[in-house]
């Protein structure tokens, strides 16, 4: 039988939160206790350099579910009222009509929500508050008030085994244990944390309560906020207004966001023991991964939707059935997307991609063994846009113009500025000219003689007209962050 498919994904985590996961440059975070991520980081392949080309939830996840980076799908943010997803070119519609059994369970963040888009069945995050509130011995999810966008830590309000992560595994190991015995599966489980609000459960925040955790990391670009171009701030002061927060309320931020982490990963070695009990881990495919980062204080910044190491840098780890034992934890540096999934679970199912269906992946396994490279990277979010060739990160925003050149091989955390050095002049020329005709080709109307038009620069006092995702006990949503 072809080889079943688990997609595991977080939400909103970013690429330095497993201890294991190292590559030349980083040893790995030795702050976090992550053993069942390193358990895979030690059976797999860690792919050291993905990204999010949309570092945004709805935006990441059509990436996933088309192979498609967002700015070819027309999807670089959370808004529409349908996803531009065709059912049968899909990841699950793929696999759907190839014989698997295909199951999606947590967060999808699909438009409109229960949409299924290829899937035979899924169980989403309404479905948890649904069942929760017909027991109210269990408590109130997220009674603490405090919305999908905001940072400020708090403790869950429920117990962890009426916890919405524990929710997810006991799902996901619910379809194992009465799936179709007779057909492959795909399952993707697909966790809502360590997206805000940062609720730990209790159990987890006190393994966390008086650790160390790294500090945030400033740059000569970012020394204060009034340094940092207000472009760069925008989603900062839409979301969370992080750079009003103490040093020790960041550490807090920090310590809990640590915490949701390894509330996840105690969980998947629940999922990860049953998977071993009912005989299916030497024919599976185990794929981890996040729709994108958390900036977390860096550079006084706080959220997504930037294309700054910590929001777009995540973490990608690939652990193929009957890996051979001297290639176990192997780390591979070549730039990966989220839009690699799709091509990668096509053919290891052995599943033909339709003819004229242009999708932007490459099989991740094939990168591995150094038969095919990604040698540019064009990200693209809103008024943030990327281009990263080899190790430099060229970054702009339409919002006044701002513009950034890093070498992330010797600045891995994007500390110098290097856009006035005449060293790097020839990339910095090779690399603006590569988004201005990215942009002649996406954005026309927004190029005039071979440069970029920028936007006025919007003021603070309008930025942070913010939205901290309220919500009540009433209607709690996914669709919310």
């Amino acid at each position: 039988m072809r080889p079943n498919i688990l997609l595991i994904t977080t939400d909103q985590q970013r690429f330095d939160t497993i201890h294991a996961a190292n590559n030349h440059d980083y040893p790995g975070n030795p702050f976090i206790r992550t053993p069942h991520l390193n358990w895979l980081c030690d059976n797999g392949i860690h792919f050291s350099r993905c990204y999010s080309d949309a570092p945004l939830c709805v935006a990441a996840r059509t990436t996933i579910m088309t192979g498609r980076h967002g700015y070819t799908n027309n999807q670089t943010t959370n808004s529409g009222s349908a996803l531009p997803i065709d059912p049968a070119c899909s990841l699950p519609g793929l696999l759907t009509s190839a014989g698997y059994q295909t199951r999606a369970e947590g967060k999808m963040h699909f438009l409109p929500n229960r949409a299924h888009y290829g899937f035979e069945h899924m169980e989403v995050l309404e479905d948890y508050y649904r069942e929760i509130a017909l027991h109210p011995e269990w408590g109130v999810p997220t009674d603490h008030g405090l919305g999908q966008n905001e940072m400020e830590p708090v403790i869950s309000t429920v117990d962890e085994s009426h916890s919405l992560t524990h929710w997810v595994v006991d799902r996901s190991i619910n379809f194992l244990e009465t799936r179709d015995t007779t057909r492959p599966f795909f399952l993707w489980t697909s966790f809502s944390k360590p997206h805000p609000p940062f609720d730990p459960c209790l159990p987890y925040w006190l393994q966390y309560q008086n650790a160390d955790v790294p500090e945030p990391v400033f740059g000569d670009w970012s020394e204060s906020v009034n340094d940092i171009s207000p472009g760069f701030l925008s989603q900062s002061y839409i979301l969370n207004n992080l750079d009003r927060f103490s040093p020790e309320l960041i550490r807090d931020i920090r310590r809990a966001y640590y915490a949701l982490i390894t509330q996840i990963d105690y969980n998947l070695g629940v999922l990860f023991a049953r998977i071993r009990e009912l005989g299916l881990l030497d024919n599976t495919l185990i794929l981890f991964t996040s729709d994108h980062g958390e900036m977390l204080g860096d550079h006084h910044l706080g959220a997504k939707s930037v294309f700054f190491e910590g929001s777009a840098h995540i973490p990608l780890i690939v652990c193929p059935p009957g890996f051979p034992d001297d290639q176990r934890g192997a780390v591979c540096e070549g730039i990966a997307t989220l839009a690699d999934i799709l091509a990668t679970c096509a053919a290891i199912a052995e599943v033909s991609i339709p003819p004229g269906y242009n999708h932007n992946g490459i099989d991740l396994l094939a990168m591995d063994r150094g038969e095919i490279s990604r040698p540019v990277f064009t990200g693209e979010c809103g008024e943030h846009f990327a281009i990263m060739e080899g190790y430099y990160k060229y970054i702009y925003c339409l919002n006044g113009g701002a513009e950034l050149l890093f070498d992330i091989q010797s600045d891995p955390y994007e500390q110098h500025n290097v856009i006035n050095q005449p060293a790097y002049t020839t990339d910095l020329v090779r690399l603006r000219q590569q988004l201005v005709e990215h942009m002649q080709h996406h954005h026309p109307e927004i190029v005039a003689d071979g440069k970029i038009i920028p936007q006025p620069v919007r003021t603070v006092r309008t930025l942070r007209s913010r939205w901290p995702g309220f919500h009540s006990r009433q209607l709690p949503s996914e669709v919310l962050h």
